[in-house]
């Protein structure tokens, strides 16, 4: 029940509006200039609170939360410090499309402008990194707008709002006005609905290719379970080839006998050959960005493109294509199969049974084999052994950023969306293990698990106390190489071996610092102690850090050279050093 037509106060209005916009729990770190919302939190026991230990860890487990869920993930910070501490956040659900909405408090309006104690410009500081924002000086507009931030973050394109409540106007006194009788903000009204006769001229290029290759991103994902279901539909009709961006895994199965494994400049060499030499592409709910082009005037350069996508600043904006159809993904992928059933296009299979044969020669490449290692882990077999035990369980994976999150993409296979959750555009070091709180505050039941990398966990590693606090049992799964692994390898293939600070030399020892915290420390040095140390982890109810320790100069491959094209590839055996001199131009130094 709302409290629709209720006198209350703005903190009141608060919490009552994220009652009626179904919010259940919120991440969130108290200061002066949000005591009043705090106050109301206190008073009423529908809304959990999860006290972070930084902001920018309330954003990314608000991301978390969205991502695993599909539900809008929701933060509360104060003012100064605490809106500028969760911008990072906001600019990473900003670029991966994920629904957030954030609550800042503001010093009063008549401070406003005077340098006030923790004041900043909230507004616009956040203006390039939301969807919409907004600074409220008058209680009157305080429901209509908190409804609004909900509706404009998880529609059209998911993303990132703020709402900035100076102290005075959370005190002052007003009319609350439920959610139903706002009227919505007529300049935002998302195109859900695909153009039909855009999706028929799509279906008349289908049913005409030789060498197809449908290509998706994180748009599926965001468009909900149905979406995923009907894109299986349109595989299982159609057997043409899919592959998939960072951000779409999940979408369709990796044990599907048509997935080609993820695309891009870590993706698989069929996956990147097939792209390349396509003859129709069908982009769904992906906006061809520079990790999946590679070098734009050599991107599949003799195909006809079909793009869907919500956004219609992302049609046209990096690739020119064919066939542009705006609209949410789930709806289009509807009319697509069932305008595909009634055609009269059919596939031409005979030609289609050759772009097979060529697409398993490209397979038996085994572009992601790597040499085993008796002595010493290499990366790839840890999580090859973290998949495989964990695979038939109940999980979700986060990751922070680098060569972990790469190999996670390659080697752990998931079978359904919103099980993979990942900062793809901004490459936020950091992003998982307040990611991974998210996901198990959401999920209380289920075996949550950062991927993580020793430099990039030290970012965030303060939410673990958090994670103590709220007894959510998040695994730190550490890939230890005791570098910046991303950074290391870019220096040696770029920059003559030149290491210049992406080694770490004051590691902490993970398993004594997870006992400080109050958690479980567990360590593996041998590929031997492996799988009893990942069983150990998983049983263990509590948070654990997992100290596995890697070979230190292994690369991840394989991978696309900067300034190369998708049929430039370097593979695992062609990695020698004079291999890797030939193959990386000069000239591509700027595109890293």
């Amino acid at each position: 029940m709302t409290g629709t037509n209720k006198e209350m106060t703005g903190a009141e209005m608060v919490v009552q509006a994220m009652k009626d916009n179904g919010v259940e729990d919120i991440f969130g770190y108290p200061g002066g200039a949000v005591l009043p919302i705090y106050d109301e939190l206190f008073q009423q026991e529908e809304i959990a609170h999860v006290l972070v230990r930084h902001e920018q860890g309330a954003g990314h487990a608000a991301e978390g939360y969205a991502r695993s869920t599909g539900k809008v993930g929701v933060a509360l910070v104060t003012s100064g410090p605490g809106a500028t501490n969760i911008v990072t956040a906001l600019q990473d659900a900003l670029m991966d499309s994920i629904p957030l909405v954030c609550i800042s408090g503001q010093v009063p309006t008549p401070l406003i402008g005077s340098d006030a104690f923790q004041e900043c410009d909230t507004v616009g500081i956040t203006r390039p990194c939301t969807k919409h924002n907004w600074l409220v000086r008058d209680v009157k507009d305080l429901p209509r707008v908190l409804h609004e931030a909900f509706r404009i973050a998880q529609s059209g394109r998911p993303g990132p709002v703020v709402v900035d409540i100076p102290k005075d106007v959370q005190f002052a006194t007003g009319t609350y006005i439920g959610p139903s009788p706002v009227t919505e903000q007529k300049s935002y009204q998302p195109k859900v609905q695909g153009d039909l006769d855009a999706i028929r001229e799509a279906i008349a290029l289908m049913g005409e290719a030789k060498k197809p290759v449908i290509y998706t991103g994180g748009g599926v994902v965001n468009a909900g379970p149905e979406a995923s279901h009907l894109l299986r539909e349109l595989v299982q009709l159609t057997d043409f080839p899919i592959t998939s961006t960072l951000m779409g895994l999940g979408a369709y199965p990796a044990s599907g006998k048509n997935w080609l494994g993820m695309l891009g400049m870590h993706g698989t060499y069929e996956a990147n050959m097939t792209m390349h030499d396509c003859d129709v592409m069908i982009c769904i709910g992906a906006r061809f960005d520079d990790r999946i082009t590679g070098r734009i005037d050599a991107f599949s350069p003799n195909s006809k493109k079909i793009h869907v996508d919500i956004d219609p600043s992302s049609i046209n904006k990096n690739v020119h294509v064919d066939v542009p159809i705006l609209g949410d993904c789930g709806h289009v992928l509807e009319d697509m199969v069932r305008l595909w059933r009634a055609s009269s296009h059919k596939v031409d299979s005979k030609a289609l049974s050759g772009w097979w044969d060529q697409i398993d020669k490209w397979r038996a490449r085994d572009s992601l084999a790597y040499t085993p290692n008796k002595d010493v882990i290499m990366p790839q077999y840890a999580l090859q052994r973290l998949y495989e035990l964990t695979k038939d369980k109940d999980t979700y994976i986060t990751t922070e950023v680098g060569q972990h999150q790469m190999w996670a993409a390659q080697f752990y296979g998931f079978e359904e969306p919103n099980r993979w959750m990942t900062s793809g555009g901004l490459g936020t070091m950091g992003y998982g293990l307040p990611a991974a709180l998210g996901v198990q505050i959401a999920h209380p039941d289920s075996l949550v698990i950062d991927i993580a990398g020793d430099a990039s966990v030290q970012m965030t590693i303060q939410e673990m106390s958090s994670a103590v606090q709220y007894e959510a049992p998040i695994k730190i799964f550490i890939l230890n190489n005791q570098y910046m692994g991303m950074v290391r390898q870019w220096q040696q293939l770029l920059h003559g071996n030149r290491l210049s600070h992406s080694y770490t030399e004051a590691m902490p020892d993970f398993v004594k610092l997870a006992e400080a915290y109050g958690c479980v420390g567990i360590r593996a040095e041998k590929p031997g102690e492996l799988d009893d140390a990942i069983n150990e982890m998983i049983s263990v109810d509590k948070p654990v850090i997992f100290d596995c320790r890697v070979a230190n100069l292994a690369n991840c491959f394989p991978m696309i050279p900067s300034g190369k094209a998708h049929n430039e590839m370097l593979l695992p055996d062609e990695a020698t050093d004079e291999a890797v001199a030939t193959a990386i131009d000069k000239k591509g130094k700027a595109l890293v």
